[in-house]
Order: structure tokens, then sequence, then C-alpha cells
């Protein structure tokens, strides 16, 4: 609860007719929320483009047996990746890559060739679109989260992104630009070029500094 509270606060913005061209933070958020409409129905029926980039490594039969009926009821994001949960231990992640994006739309709703998964409820459809497939689909039966949801990496948002956390990765990565740092998914979860440069620019930072100049007052 904590942490999808912090996102709430941190990224209440109308992203909607923003263009990002990676995944970040907010936009993240934002197709997340676009999602949970749909939180408390049941899957009626779905449609996916099972053969496609995006479900590499997922047994889509089994994602569209075990969704099929189930209630959707919650979803959390870690950075750039987003984890839903379903009824009958269901769990299905998305990764929305360098092109991908969700929608809701109406129930009659008839996907188009990039319009990769689309799981139906009775008022309305739940549609991810990735027209260069640089995203990814997983899917998780079993009581607890999935392995591959937790990678150790704290968000930003979070107590445990804190000084000491932040000092060592900086140190292990004292050669590398302070920006090339920053873009690391290892240690800056979810952010891309635009809250880089953002981050950067408030903290008045030159992007090309390497992170093992940076002063105490600069790393804080």
């Amino acid at each position: 609860m904590e942490r999808q509270d912090a996102r709430a606060t941190l990224f209440n913005l109308d992203l909607a007719r923003l263009g990002f061209k990676m995944p970040e933070l907010a936009e993240v958020e934002y197709f997340r929320r676009q999602w949970n409409a749909g939180i408390g129905n049941r899957v009626i029926k779905i449609a996916q483009h099972a053969d496609k980039r995006v479900f590499r490594g997922t047994d889509t039969r089994t994602l569209r047996r075990e969704l099929a009926g189930a209630r959707f009821l919650t979803s959390e994001a870690r950075g750039k990746r987003m984890l839903f949960r379903f009824s009958n231990e269901n769990w299905l992640g998305l990764h929305l890559g360098m092109s991908g994006k969700m929608q809701t739309a109406r129930p009659d709703f008839r996907p188009q060739k990039h319009d990769h998964l689309v799981l139906y409820q009775r008022e309305r459809a739940l549609v991810f679109t990735d027209a260069r497939q640089f995203g990814r689909v997983q899917f998780h039966h079993g009581k607890t989260a999935p392995a591959w949801w937790d990678n150790g990496v704290p968000e930003i948002v979070l107590a445990k992104f804190n000084r000491a956390f932040l000092d060592r990765f900086l140190d292990r990565h004292r050669r590398a630009p302070i920006k090339a740092a920053v873009l690391m998914q290892s240690g800056f979860s979810g952010i891309g070029n635009w809250m880089a440069d953002e981050i950067l620019w408030r903290a008045k930072v030159s992007p090309s500094k390497l992170a093992g100049k940076l002063s105490a007052g600069e790393r804080d």
C-alpha cells in the first residue's frame, strides 16, 4: 500500500496527451490506472496474438485457460513493470518496452494488428498494444507472486531507496557519467531519459559529470 500511495502522490499527472518514447515511472503509473477500471470484474473472454514476440517465454494456452472467468483483484507497479493479480491464484505481468500502451475500450472492441492482448469484461475491454514488440506479457499461476516480479531494486519513492543505497550504487559505477548511472535500472528503477534530465536539472548537476565525482551535497 505504501508503494502505490507514494506513486499516486508523485505522479498525479494528466499524461494522456504525452508521447514518451520509453516507459517512465509516471507513464507506467498512468497506464496501470487505466486498467484499474476493471478491478472487481471477471474476464469473460481473451483475445491474443499468441505468436507475437511480446509473449516470449509465456505459455499462452495456460494464460487463456486460467484467466478466462477469473476476477481482476489488484494491480501494482515496480519501476517499469506492472503486476495484475486475478482470482484463482493467477498473476499477469506487463512491461511496456519502448512503445507499449494500455487502455480501456468498449466491450465490443475489435483488436487491431498491434493489440496483442485484450481481456474482455462485461462492461469494458482491457487492451495491451505494442507496435514494436519490445514489451512483454508474462503469466504465473500460484499462491504467491512470481519470482520474476522481485528484482531486489528498491523504488525511488520508498524509504529503502536511501542515501546508503545511493552511495553504494554510485560508488560501484563511479566512472560512469551520472546521467548514464541514473538510467541504470539496477539502481534507479523506472527512470528514463525524460525523468533523468529533470532530476539532474533540478539538482544542478551536469549529465556528463562522473558519478564518482559527485560531492556529498550533490548526492543529497
